[in-house]
């Protein structure tokens, strides 16, 4: 190897291991998918029984994965929360090798969301919903929440890669992010 990808390779780091990238990009699929095929099909069911699947598994390996998979490693409270938003605001936030405490709350949010989106669609099945209207515009009004978190959660990816001068999106593909200056690996 020469000594210009060397010093490349020694100055990133992998963050995201493969079964966290196969989650995101599996959940994005099933939910585009869905998006895109009409409502009450067999493959409409079966990409949200599968974004449900998705997100039992990541609720499992958030709890035993990789080291910045763990739950443990991102999840923050409310003040750290609020203390990076404020640092942000400010423009003294530190870039992190994994997750901000934002991105833990969106990340969070959106996992409960698509959860929620699954449950309805899934009732609707059930003889006790069958045809309970109340139910299908909850289910649709869910949805179309869930488009609003995911267009937030990509403009956030898009201007946190700009902010920090590193492609966020990239790194959610190959699971390497340049190494922390201050840090070792």
């Amino acid at each position: 190897m020469n000594t210009t990808l060397q010093h490349t390779a020694a100055k990133t780091v992998k963050v995201w291991d493969p079964l966290v990238r196969l989650f995101h990009w599996s959940l994005a699929t099933c939910i585009l998918g869905a998006f895109l095929v009409e409502e009450g099909d067999t493959a409409h069911r079966w990409l949200g029984y599968t974004a449900l699947g998705l997100i039992a598994f990541r609720v499992l390996w958030g709890l035993v994965g990789s080291r910045h998979a763990r739950f443990g490693d991102w999840v923050r409270g409310p003040r750290a929360v609020a203390g990076y938003l404020r640092e942000r605001l400010a423009g003294r936030s530190r870039r992190r090798l994994g997750h901000n405490p934002a991105a833990a709350v969106m990340i969070l949010l959106l996992m409960a969301w698509v959860a929620a989106v699954g449950l309805t669609g899934w009732m609707q099945t059930l003889d006790a919903y069958w045809g309970a209207e109340w139910l299908e515009e909850l289910h649709e009004a869910l949805a179309y929440g869930l488009l609003a978190l995911v267009g937030v959660h990509v403009l956030a990816a898009l201007i946190e890669s700009w902010h920090y001068r590193e492609n966020l999106i990239a790194a959610m593909v190959h699971g390497r992010k340049r190494a922390l200056d201050n840090a070792p690996d």
